[in-house]
């Protein structure tokens, strides 16, 4: 699809100069995107995927991440990025169908559902200056939904599933608002869960009281904004209740945020704040050190308070061997990727989607990857699921826990060692090391001098998988928020 006008007068539809590029670093959409996720998850098939696949209750920061990721690819300037992003996220909604609890069908290639998911980043984004006091004009408004509608149809190749114009528009988002929004079960845990329960972003798991604190300020504002900020009749079907006040809240949050654009250029940069959410603390990155400096200081002053008023010691998981966890914590950090409760094979997609999605595989590298994890979880069926329900709890990974590392999990990693093999000659060299880890795990090794032999990398990628250790590298990959 070709997205520039030789016209010098025409705004172009990607990159600086667009519309929506001055909305990507504006402390506003967050709250926007907030609202549109709770839009999108009262789509009984959105919200169903999202039950059933999505990592956004055990891993929300690593989702958001990526989602900021995959919106800057297709809104940005380059072409060629554009058009892997869309390959990609096409690949990984064709994976993605089922049934719901009442037997509903759901596919997140139906184009439909994913015209609904854009037009309410669209209808949010007006909803957000609207709310700031700031309404877009018709021009500006147009054009922002052009950009919005060239997303969908990059997406589509060309095909395109939202009303032609902008008139058209407002009539199909109130129709499917009336007629065809629910009070979804992921719409509950997003307003009556995520919010209360929110993880401590990776840099901050050190500093528990201080985010449990925040948390506790910032959910509720957060929840009764969104909740405020929502068409009347999605609050009705889902029975939200209207807060005294909350209206007056939601417009001086909104005006609140809004300020922060008025910073020095440069100062709030969205791809640099999602990448700090996700930094893990032992991370080569300046800025782990930077905030693990922060986090001592704070420890620090808290043991002085623990000495002026002593707290019982709470005591550490047992059973946790020196660098490794408990059978109980690697299953929750790390195997249930969907936080469900069960390991099942949404879990295991979960991984595979993360692994290659940060990585950046090519199809069939992807396509390999994949098979590697449905192997796998064929043989955890085999090995762990005892009472036969097509899912394994964690009590059941508990007393088999050595079945993980079958022939399934060596072949899993072989395809991963492949993948960074670049010139396929055996051995990832130190380039090809530091590529692997610079590019997936966002860190330099030092250890990265000489070469990494297929034997050192499988065994380190078992000792991993199968909850014997920690691991620097996988670690902040597939167990942190």
């Amino acid at each position: 699809m070709n997205t520039t006008d030789p016209r010098p007068d025409v705004p172009p539809l990607f990159g600086p100069g667009s519309e929506f590029h001055g909305f990507f670093n504006d402390p506003r959409w967050a709250l926007a995107m907030v609202r549109a996720t709770v839009l999108e998850a009262a789509h009984p098939q959105i919200g169903a995927a999202l039950i059933d696949n999505s990592t956004f209750v055990a891993h929300p920061w690593r989702r958001l991440h990526n989602t900021l990721v995959s919106l800057q690819r297709m809104f940005g300037p380059d072409d060629a990025v554009r058009e892997r992003e869309a390959a990609r996220l096409n690949r990984l909604h064709a994976r993605l169908s089922g049934t719901d609890a009442r037997d509903r069908p759901y596919d997140a290639m139906d184009p439909q559902v994913r015209a609904w998911v854009v037009a309410t980043l669209f209808e949010s984004s007006v909803t957000m200056c609207r709310l700031s006091g700031q309404p877009l004009d018709q021009t500006t408004m147009e054009r922002l939904y052009a950009e919005f509608q060239a997303f969908l149809a990059a997406l589509d190749d060309g095909a395109g599933r939202l009303p032609p114009t902008l008139k058209e528009f407002w009539p199909y988002y109130d129709r499917v608002v009336d007629d065809e929004l629910e009070n979804t079960e992921a719409l509950r845990i997003i307003l009556y869960k995520l919010f209360d329960h929110l993880p401590a972003p990776a840099v901050l798991e050190g500093v528990p009281t201080v985010w449990a604190a925040g948390r506790a300020l910032a959910g509720p504002v957060i929840g009764a904004v969104t909740v405020a900020s929502l068409p009347e009749s999605l609050r009705r079907k889902a029975g939200l209740p209207d807060i005294p006040g909350a209206r007056t809240l939601t417009q001086g949050a909104y005006l609140t945020a809004g300020l922060a654009r008025f910073l020095p250029e440069g100062w709030i940069r969205t791809e640099a704040l999602a990448g700090l959410l996700t930094l893990s603390p032992d991370s080569d990155d300046p800025r782990a050190r930077t905030v693990s400096a922060v986090r001592d200081g704070i420890k620090r002053a808290a043991a002085l308070v623990r000495l002026i008023t002593p707290i019982p010691a709470q005591p550490g998981p047992a059973g946790a061997a020196a660098g490794g966890r408990t059978a109980e914590e690697f299953f929750r950090t790390v195997l249930d990727q969907t936080g469900d409760g069960h390991l099942d094979w949404p879990d295991l997609a979960a991984m595979a989607r993360e692994l290659s999605g940060r990585l950046d595989l090519d199809e069939p590298d992807e396509t390999r990857l994949y098979a590697a994890f449905a192997a796998w979880w064929k043989e955890l069926q085999g090995a762990l699921d005892a009472d036969g329900d097509g899912r394994v709890s964690a009590e059941e990974y508990a007393a088999a826990a050595p079945g993980l590392a079958g022939p399934a999990l060596i072949r899993l990693a072989d395809v991963l060692f492949d993948a960074a093999d670049a010139d396929g000659d055996g051995s990832i060299d130190a380039e090809e090391y530091r590529a692997l880890f610079r590019t997936g795990f966002h860190r330099d090794p030092a250890d990265a001098d000489g070469t990494y032999a297929r034997g050192a990398f499988v065994k380190d990628f078992l000792s991993f998988m199968s909850g014997r250790r920690r691991s620097r590298a996988y670690d902040p990959l597939l167990a942190q928020a």
